[in-house]
């Protein structure tokens, strides 16, 4: 049996030149800008526009692109890797939502490819419409080829992916001494209010990951989860990273910090982490000012990852790895959303 596993991802700028159209797609996105394509795209060219010299700033600290490529690349090699090592006859192939590979090139390869199965993985552990959603309505317009489709909704408790956080986390304070004195926050990417109180379960989520986490970090029992990344004039989740920053200072605490929405390093992390936030905490005098690495190719996330693949083939349609379950109320998951 031939098997395509499709690790979905946001995608990034592989050069300077590539920020605009980079920004262009992203914001074109019908999940993000919920307005009619006659209105969302001239929006996004404004919006486009106007963000790429700060973009390519920040583009710039990381030597004139973004690593998630690479980092996605490796998560797939170890991936497919560990696959094979179980037994299997699988393939990995990259999708990525707003620059390439993209999701229509990926497509094409495992149309090429001809599996007998496809198992659709977001590098998403949480769900979100405007991320893992966004991903699975591409896919299902650019597939035309043959497999039959298994979809791995979310994993945002599953053990693996637990540990892999913990296990950052642990080191990176082992590593400083073991400090007294430290909250834990749990940074995860923001979104507007509007798409939590839509049915969006992606807030409910993170804060399950944080928790189960938290749960394995004794030594660490002042946490909090917090939210990056906020852009724009609408009401966003909260409460705010630079927020819970600020409240450290207040409190006379340092900070260590755990990126839990991202599973590789990109902007978000070696940017708007480790230097916008750390220059607020330095001058705030917010010491010290620590922050834990994403899993990346940790044994036990890919190990997690294969068991999500494993777990996928022996059902149909789409559904959560793990334990978690989304409670009444949360319309737009993976799963319902399936099943509708």
């Amino acid at each position: 049996m031939k098997v395509a596993v499709v690790l979905f991802n946001l995608g990034g700028p592989d050069s300077l030149e590539a920020v605009r159209p980079f920004l262009f797609n992203l914001f074109r996105d019908p999940a993000i800008i919920t307005l009619p394509a006659i209105v969302r795209y001239p929006l996004a060219a404004l919006i486009s526009t106007t963000r790429t010299k700060t973009a390519q700033a920040n583009y710039a600290i990381m030597g004139g692109r973004s690593p998630l490529l690479p980092e996605t690349e490796a998560q797939s090699a170890a991936l497919q890797a560990e696959l094979t090592a179980r037994g299997m006859e699988a393939r990995t192939f990259i999708a990525m939502n707003y620059w390439k590979p993209f999701v229509r090139d990926a497509a094409r390869e495992v149309a090429a490819y001809a599996p007998d199965e496809i198992v659709l993985l977001p590098l998403y552990p949480q769900f979100s419409t405007t991320t893992t959603g966004s991903s699975l309505k591409a896919w299902a317009k650019a597939y035309r080829g043959p497999g039959r489709s298994r979809t791995v909704g979310c994993y945002p408790t599953a053990p693996g992916v637990i540990e892999a956080y913990a296990d950052e986390i642990r080191k990176t304070y082992q590593a400083a001494g073991s400090p007294a004195g430290v909250r834990l926050l749990f940074s995860a990417h923001g979104l507007p209010q509007q798409v939590i109180d839509a049915g969006d379960p992606y807030e409910a989520q993170i804060r399950a990951t944080a928790a189960a986490i938290a749960a394995r970090l004794p030594e660490l029992p002042d946490w909090q989860v917090c939210f990056q990344s906020r852009v724009g004039r609408l009401k966003w989740i909260g409460p705010a990273t630079e927020d819970a920053i600020q409240e450290a200072a207040r409190d006379g605490v340092g900070v260590l910090i755990s990126p839990i929405a991202f599973v590789s390093e990109h902007v978000e992390t070696l940017v708007e982490l480790d230097h916008e936030y750390a220059e607020l905490a330095a001058g705030l005098g917010v010491a010290p000012y620590l922050r834990a690495r994403t899993p990346g190719v940790g044994a036990s996330f890919i190990s997690e990852l294969g068991d999500a693949v494993e777990a996928a083939l022996g059902r149909t349609g789409a559904a959560a790895h793990g334990d978690w379950r989304c409670p009444p109320g949360y319309a737009k998951c993976a799963c319902r959303e399936a099943a509708a």
